[in-house]
């Protein structure tokens, strides 16, 4: 099998949506990030995040524009039908509990107009990234349901399938700490396993990094479906 190329995660989402004047929801936006950027791109964008920390983290951001922040599940999503062009799923959808992943895809197609586009950009459960992390939290079973939970909604009667991807997305962290900080941030459920498994949570975080210009890089591999509102 040919090795995917290595592309940023900016690089495939302004190639692949057009997102000046668009209006964009992040669904699991975490701290904003992806909402800012999109926002600087020229989208009117609001995030959507359950966890109370990471949207405290968004808010208190530096604002890119007027961007939004709603705190919400992604299976019940506080936005009116059909009032957006595009959906955002990056890195969030094998967070969604496996057994409300296919209600939150439908809640993403009810808030999309007709022919507006879905992205979701996953990590694949393999890769140094992946091992470094997995000790904490092996997300094989949930990113596969996920996969699958997106190829059911690809199928219709409410999207069609425009595009399948998959890159090498770098990925780098300045220290372990950093990493460690970031592990914690997604789930906040993941606490209590990281403080009681630090030392060896350290070891595979350096086994598996490549250490370069002192930083830890990794490379994760990742999957780009892009479905149509029918």
């Amino acid at each position: 099998m040919p090795v995917p190329p290595r592309r940023k995660h900016r690089e495939m989402i302004e190639e692949t949506l057009t997102l000046k004047g668009a209006r964009v929801v992040d669904i699991g936006c975490g701290d904003g990030g992806l909402v800012r950027l999109m926002t600087r791109l020229g989208a009117r964008v609001t995030g959507i995040e359950p966890s109370p920390g990471q949207i405290e983290r968004a808010r208190a951001a530096e604002p890119a524009g007027g961007e939004a922040y709603l705190q919400a599940g992604a299976e019940d999503l506080p936005l009116a039908d059909a009032s957006l062009d595009i959906a955002v799923f990056f890195n969030s959808l094998h967070h969604v509990p496996i057994e409300l992943q296919a209600k939150a895809l439908a809640e993403a197609a009810r808030v999309l107009k007709p022919d507006g586009l879905l992205y979701i950009s996953e990590p694949v459960a393999e890769g140094a990234n992946f091992r470094a992390g997995r000790l904490i939290d092996d997300e094989t079973v949930v990113r596969a349901k996920a996969y699958d939970a997106l190829q059911s909604a690809a199928q219709g009667p409410l999207f069609k399938a425009e595009q399948e991807t998959t890159y090498l997305a770098p990925v780098k962290y300045d220290s372990y700490a950093q990493f460690r900080d970031h592990v914690i941030a997604v789930d906040e459920r993941r606490r209590s396993k990281v403080e009681s498994q630090e030392q060896e949570l350290r070891a595979a975080f350096l086994e598996n990094a490549e250490e370069r210009d002192g930083a830890f890089h990794f490379d994760q591999p990742c999957r780009l479906n892009l479905l149509r509102r029918c």
